[in-house]
């Protein structure tokens, strides 16, 4: 007869004190303030849409209050809503000021003819 083999899992930290610190991420979660008050200012001083890329700046002020109180999953939530929305912003801001470049290119060679 075979003697049975049972498998045994030998805890390496201590009870009651949460899980190893391999495995807490050491990373702050990140809010983009000034990013999102870039694109606000460029936004209204370049091509007027300051009060489009406004709500960036909501979710960056939301995830940075959550991070002062302690709520890093909500801070990482809105901190990765107001990247996106930063992201999305910037394009729109690239491609109105590059609009604005090519239209006055335009109109300027249109008039010296």
């Amino acid at each position: 007869m075979k003697p049975q083999q049972t498998e045994v899992s030998i805890p390496l930290h201590p009870p009651g004190r949460g899980p190893p610190l391999a495995s807490v991420p050491d990373e702050q979660p990140r809010d983009f303030v000034l990013w999102s008050l870039f694109n606000v200012l460029a936004g209204f001083a370049l091509t007027y849409l300051g009060c489009i890329c406004f709500p960036s700046l909501i979710f960056s002020i939301k995830a940075r209050d959550c991070k002062v109180l302690g709520d890093m999953e909500g801070a990482r939530r809105y901190g990765t809503r107001a990247k996106v929305l930063n992201i999305i912003f910037s394009v729109l801001i690239a491609i109105g000021v590059l609009s604005t470049i090519a239209i006055a290119i335009v109109l300027i060679t249109m008039n010296t003819r």
